[in-house]
């Protein structure tokens, strides 16, 4: 599941200090206001991630470029690079014997 689907949809209600913005769209096709925008938060390429304090000038900033990018709490971006780590971790050899154990059932 994208970025965009994953986390569209929890968008932080409760306060946070931190915000981390992760840029889902591309910017080609945008408007100018908007590429310039993205520019202000330091967002210039697809899935990166940036921290921003919450103060009402970035939130005004997200409100105009909102359909390009995904807001998450400081919690939300620890959960989500967790898991992201817990997929990534290694994981133990599978084992596969292709050849059959000798049997000690000798009858003849």
């Amino acid at each position: 599941m994208s970025a965009f689907n994953a986390f569209k949809a929890n968008v932080p209600v409760a306060w946070s200090p931190n915000l981390y913005i992760t840029l889902v769209r591309g910017i080609p096709g945008t408007r100018r206001l908007h590429r310039r925008t993205l520019e202000a938060l330091r967002l210039t390429k697809c899935n990166r991630t940036v921290m921003r304090w919450n103060t009402p000038t970035v939130r005004g900033m997200l409100q105009q470029v909102k359909r390009l990018v995904v807001v998450e709490t400081e919690e939300m971006y620890n959960a989500r690079k967790q898991k992201d780590a817990n997929h990534r971790a290694l994981r133990p050899p599978l084992v596969v014997n292709h050849h059959p154990a000798p049997t000690s059932d000798a009858s003849a």
